[in-house]
């Protein structure tokens, strides 16, 4: 909703703004040149990008058009579920959550928090780990440098896609240029065959290319490289979340405090404060 609002406000403005200055609408309307700088941009995109990377910036830019899944009630929902998960690893053992992690979709501890079961990387993320927590291998200091390399692998590859979006937006002036010089050659070529008025049009026409590239990088397509730059950062705080808690209780804690150790990493916009949180997973658990 507020990409489209977003856009409506850069659309009315420009166009707003160029006719209370006395201009011509139609003059703007030049389909050759959105075809020039529109079929080279998507052109280039497509050269630079593997079929992976362009599929997801598919999926990403699908994303920027719907809410964040990432509320606060998300993240009751998760640090619950991960305050019975260590409850019942202090009470029973290490061994009796087994079954948990092994297969989450057929555990009653996770089917009670079904928000967080359909976030199947969230969920593999959190078993990897609680499994080779079970396996009793590994100290906390070798957990911990396998989850920053993971998570530095998820950041890198969840980047992508802006990164690809980004360099889009970047080039599209550069082919607004483009478009402009291939007018201002046709107007040159014209010179002689053409009267003086349609010299004026030609080059208004060549013109409306730099305009078109500068208004579709900077008022389009940046601002949507940016806007999944912060969906991205977004979706990367569940996992730290879940890090922080685990290796809290490795090195000891309670499933209350590790749990805190989690809430204290959330941005202050989806952060629960420690009372909704205590009374949250004492109310879920009782």
């Amino acid at each position: 909703m507020f990409v489209i609002v977003g856009y409506i406000l850069v659309i009315g403005s420009v166009l707003g703004g160029f006719l209370m200055a006395g201009g011509h609408l139609h003059v703007l309307w030049q389909p050759v040149e959105l075809i020039i700088i529109g079929g080279a941009a998507i052109g280039g995109f497509i050269v630079s990008n593997t079929n992976k990377v362009l599929k997801a910036v598919g999926k990403g830019l699908a994303s920027c058009f719907k809410n964040t899944a990432v509320t606060r009630e998300f993240y009751m929902s998760l640090m619950a579920l991960m305050y019975e998960v260590l409850t019942k690893v202090r009470k029973e053992g290490l061994m009796s959550i087994e079954g948990d992690v092994e297969e989450p979709e057929q555990s009653p501890l996770f089917q009670k928090y079904p928000d967080v079961l359909a976030d199947h990387h969230i969920i593999e993320f959190m078993t990897d780990y609680l499994r080779l927590m079970v396996s009793g291998n590994l100290n906390p200091m070798e957990i911990e440098a396998l989850m920053d390399g993971e998570l530095e692998t998820h950041h890198q590859e969840a980047h992508t896609p802006a990164s690809a979006v980004q360099k889009m937006a970047d080039g599209l002036p550069a082919f607004g240029i483009v478009a402009a010089v291939m007018g201002v050659v046709h107007v040159m070529g014209s010179v002689g065959q053409v009267s003086n008025a349609e010299l004026g049009n030609m080059i208004a026409a060549a013109l409306v290319g730099t305009f078109l590239g500068i208004l579709l990088s900077y008022g389009f397509v940046g601002p949507l490289a940016s806007l999944l730059e912060q969906k991205i950062s977004e979706s990367s705080k569940p996992f730290e979340c879940v890090k922080t808690t685990l290796l809290a209780s490795l090195n000891g804690y309670s499933p209350a405090l590790s749990v805190e150790f989690g809430r204290k990493v959330l941005y202050s916009t989806e952060r629960p404060t420690f009372l909704e949180l205590e009374s949250h997973v004492k109310g879920t658990k009782g």
